[in-house]
């Protein structure tokens, strides 16, 4: 009798647990478990296989297949935070010479401020761009510059928010959680979404918000060349690789019972989700991040004595190993004063870095399906700041027109959409919004931009919000 009652209660004991594949089942199939079958009914994603998930290898990070072809499979956004000068860069304006440090038509805002440089027609396309990016010129046939952009509101924090989230206020997910939201990623043991910066990322720029913990972005702080720094604790010192697994499995099957009780509580589950990415990632990161496996010609073309050089190498390295959205941070681009040199000082520290990067995605035959788009939050003025020219002049913030340019991923290459006015002032034809700019990143990714929805609080959010329309001359 006794003995009976031994084995009933080690059988009792033995129920309240459950093995690492049949937690990791439940776990698949309970994180995100909402939203995803809101997606699969909807057609947007395509329900996994039922094989994988009777077997427990279905997580919501898992690749997935986009509901409609798409030209790109990964992202690569470079944010060159601060808002560069437009009428500088991208978007020659000649007239504004004859009017230089005259007062504009209509426009009571200051003095005319005539570009302090030259533009230049490169390639067979004979797209024009200013001589500070010579290298990047070489790239023109592949670059589609957007002339006419513009957003809500002339300030750096809610304009960063709005190019990153879709927001100006609410806090609302990036995009690049969106996309693997949507996509999942290629490589389970590391992020899907990267933030490579050198210093500290703003976490509401790469924030989750309301979707699942796992699809937040990791910021990878760069100042440092040492990946122990880069990744802080990468290795533990003191536990093996074979006892951090066991420790983790048994912290699995204790976090199942409790999660048996809050009925799939997604703090705990994302917690859990983290928990087995840094394990993996002592293995993978060390890897991805580790430039020294590069021949010293690629380094070299990259330039990565400099810092820019390091992410963009680095970049590439993320995406070829499978990571869906990586966002490389170039920032003190406000240029309120000394335009002149501090545009060629901060074009000059990214023309060969990113020159470099689209000759080495197109040489590796992935050019074609990464989506490459560079730019900043807003413009800049066509008038001196200060409402006088003084001896070293910059420009104010614009809201009303901007440029960023993107290559690869189904993007006509060699083109430039949309325009300005006369002086750059505000985007005349073609007008492409923030929204436009995401629900055509989407669509490119195979995705309609109004139906990757997430409910939350009774309602069904977006990236583009109630707005947004595919920029559909740009597509290849």
């Amino acid at each position: 009798m006794m003995e009976k009652t031994c084995r009933d209660r080690e059988n009792r004991v033995e129920d309240m647990f459950v093995s690492r594949r049949q937690f990791l089942n439940r776990l698949g199939l309970g994180f995100g478990g909402l939203s995803l079958t809101g997606l699969v009914g909807m057609g947007i994603l395509q329900p996994p296989d039922a094989r994988a998930v009777a077997a427990g290898e279905f997580s919501p990070l898992a690749a997935k297949k986009p509901p409609f072809p798409a030209k790109a499979k990964r992202v690569l956004h470079i944010f060159a935070s601060g808002a560069p000068s437009h009428i500088d860069t991208f978007d020659p304006k000649p007239l504004l010479k004859k009017f230089d440090d005259k007062s504009l038509p209509d426009d009571d805002r200051g003095l005319a401020f005539a570009s302090p440089f030259e533009f230049k027609k490169y390639g067979q396309s004979g797209l024009e761009m200013s001589e500070v990016f010579p290298l990047l010129g070489q790239h023109a046939d592949d670059m589609c510059i957007i002339r006419s952009m513009n957003t809500d509101i002339p300030d750096h924090v809610a304009a960063s928010l709005m190019l990153n989230t879709g927001s100006t206020r609410l806090p609302k997910p990036s995009v690049g959680s969106w996309v693997t939201y949507g996509l999942g990623t290629e490589n389970q043991n590391l992020p899907g979404f990267i933030a490579l910066a050198p210093g500290r990322v703003e976490p509401t720029n790469i924030r989750s918000a309301f979707l699942p913990g796992m699809f937040q972005g990791t910021p990878i702080n760069m100042s440092s060349g040492s990946i122990d720094k880069m990744i802080e604790n990468i290795k533990s010192k003191y536990v093996s690789l074979p006892e951090q697994r066991r420790q983790l499995d048994l912290l699995h099957q204790l976090n199942d019972v409790h999660a048996q009780n809050l009925q799939k509580d997604a703090q705990l589950e994302a917690r859990l989700e983290a928990y087995e990415l840094a394990y993996h990632m002592q293995l993978e990161a060390t890897d991805a991040f580790d430039l020294s496996k590069e021949p010293e010609a690629t380094r070299k073309m990259y330039g990565t004595d400099t810092q820019p050089g390091r992410q963009m190498l680095t970049a590439r390295r993320l995406l070829e190993k499978g990571v869906r959205f990586v966002q490389v941070w170039h920032g003190g681009w406000d240029h309120h004063t000394d335009i002149e040199n501090n545009i060629a000082k901060k074009a000059g520290e990214i023309d060969k870095p990113i020159a470099a990067l689209l000759s080495d995605l197109k040489q590796r035959g992935m050019l074609e399906d990464t989506l490459v788009i560079w730019g900043g939050e807003f413009g800049r003025t066509p008038t001196a700041d200060g409402n006088s020219r003084g001896s070293n002049p910059g420009r104010n913030h614009n809201n009303k027109a901007f440029s960023i340019w993107m290559a690869g991923g189904g993007v006509k290459g060699g083109i430039a959409h949309g325009a300005t006015d006369d002086f750059g002032g505000r985007a005349v034809s073609d007008k492409v919004h923030v929204h436009d700019l995401h629900a055509t990143v989407l669509h490119l990714l195979g995705f309609d931009h109004t139906k990757l929805t997430y409910r939350y609080n009774g309602r069904d959010f977006r990236l583009t919000d109630v707005f947004g329309e595919v920029v559909k001359p740009i597509l290849a």
